[in-house]
This record gives C-alpha cells, structure tokens and sequence, in this order.
C-alpha cells in the first residue's frame, strides 16, 4: 500500500492548500467591499471637482493654465502605470502591463520618447527589467491609500509637464466594473480637454478671488490629485475582486483535484484488496492441494 499512502499525503497537502485559498477569498471579499466604500465615497468630490475644472476649461479668463494647453508638437510622453503590490489577483498586473508595452512601442514607432511613473511593486518591478525610462515611482500603499502618500509621485510628473519635458501625461490602471469583471484602461491627463471632461461647447467664465491664476493653480493641480487618486482605489478595488475569484477558482481546482485523487486512490485501495484476497484463494487452494497429496498415500497404506 505504498502508493496508497503517497496518495493519501497528496490529498492532505491539497486539502491544506484548500484552506489557504478559502481564507485568502474570504478576506479579498471583505477588503473589496471597503475598497468599493473607499471609491464611492470619493466619487462626489472627484465629480464636482471635475464639473469645475471642465467649465474653466470653457471659461474665458486672461489667464490660460498650462494644464489647459495643448502644444503643437508631441515629442516626449509621460506615462503613469497604476499595479498592485502583491500577485495572487489574475490576470489583473498582467493585463495592465501588457496595455502600457503595446502603446509604448505605437509611441516609440512614433518617434516620440516616454517617461514612466509606476505605482505599486508589480509596475516597479517589470518596468525596470524592461529598462523603460523610471522618472518616479511609489509602493506599499497598503489596503488604504492616502491621497498625502501619493502627492510625491504625482508632482513629479505635474513638474514635468509644466516645465516642457513631456508633453503628454497618460495613465494605465483597472478599472472596476462588477465584481467579475475588470477592464485595463489607458486614459490621457493632461493636457485638459472640455470635451472629455463632459463640459458643453458654450462660454463659461467666473468671478475669482484673489485673481484667477491663484485659483486655477489651485483648482487643476487638486483636480489631477483627485483623478489619479480615484483611478488607485478603482485599481486597488479590482485588485480585491481579482484576488477573490482568483483564490475561488484555486478552490474550486483544489476540490477536482482532491475527488481525483481520491478515486485513484479508491481504485488504487481496491486493487490491493483484490490482490491479498487472490493471494488468500491461491494460498488456501494450494494447501488444500498439499493435503490431498498427503492424504492419498495414507489411505493405500
């Protein structure tokens, strides 16, 4: 019953990983449902603020904001790549990656250059074995991102536009659709357009106070934190979704595999018991045979 007994330890070590994989389904549920909180609750602040920067994007003031400028020629590209920090969630990491390298090459067959910023570990990590040009980076945001850890990150590339050395800023994240579903989307930043905002094609002006750069400063670089910070907790709650069927299909695996082996085994435990009861009948029908033949000469004498 050697083989019997391999079987019965796979089916123990299956039977532990099955736990792990319920556990850690478990507890992606339950930090989903706080990463969706999270994303709802700043969404009415990330909608209104949005609403204003598309009417300034409208408005007629003296003052035009670099953020609101579309220059003439693209030459260089700033990209932000919005991952997770740990695996086990899919093909979450992998799709996102894999929408930032094949617009990355249509920009480089373009001729123009590209600076990337990464948030999160996975990000990090395959942007720097592809040798792509790092301007920033940020990790280990944990299951609650601040807005305040994020800031460094961002200004670095906001810095950067401003000062004519990108022209473009892009952003690749997940975004949330349903718990079964996630979608990669790559979206531009910068530089701002009405149309996109949703702001209609009419004139919008207001009245500032202390002047209109001090506001508008203000007001756009706020709403790009915004943006970006909803685009992280949309990703970090499709990390949990992703994580959660993920680990259900480990399970769900785990349960084939463990009425797999245990039919091998069954079959594997029957065999053994038809062999000791064949090895029982051979044993006995040859003793019987040995006293037949013992008997015999005993009778003629």
């Amino acid at each position: 019953m050697a083989g019997s007994k391999e079987i019965r330890t796979k089916i123990k070590s299956v039977e532990n990983t099955r736990k792990i994989t319920k556990a850690m389904e478990m507890v992606a549920a339950s930090k989903m449902r706080k990463a969706q909180e999270r994303m709802s609750s700043a969404r009415p602040y990330a909608e209104k603020i949005r609403q204003i920067a598309a009417h300034l994007s409208h408005a007629q003031s003296e003052y035009r904001h670099p953020f609101l400028v579309s220059r003439d020629q693209v030459k260089s590209i700033g990209l932000i790549v919005v991952t997770s920090d740990k695996g086990l969630c899919g093909g979450l990491n992998t799709n996102v990656l894999r929408a930032s390298i094949t617009q990355m090459k249509t920009w480089e067959k373009e001729g123009k250059k590209i600076q990337v910023s990464t948030i999160g570990n996975k990000g990090l990590g395959f942007m720097t074995r592809m040798g792509a040009n790092l301007k920033s980076n940020i990790a280990g945001l944990g299951d609650q991102p601040e807005l305040d850890s994020l800031l460094g990150s961002i200004k670095v590339m906001l810095d950067a536009y401003v000062a004519g050395e990108i022209d473009q800023l892009f952003i690749c994240y997940t975004k949330f659709i349903n718990t079964m579903k996630q979608e990669p989307i790559m979206d531009q930043v910068l530089p701002l357009k009405g149309e996109k905002l949703g702001s209609p094609d009419s004139s919008w002006d207001y009245l500032y106070e202390p002047d209109s750069k001090t506001v508008i400063d203000e007001l756009l670089s706020r709403y790009i934190e915004s943006y970006i910070y909803h685009a992280v907790t949309e990703n970090m709650a499709s990390e949990q979704s992703a994580r959660m069927v993920a680990m259900k299909s480990a399970s769900d695996n785990a349960n084939t595999v463990i009425d797999d082996l245990k039919l091998v085994y069954n079959k594997a435990r029957q065999a053994a018991i038809t062999k000791e009861i064949s090895e029982i009948v051979g044993g006995a029908a040859a003793v019987s045979l040995s006293l037949i033949h013992i008997s015999e000469p005993t009778r003629r004498s």
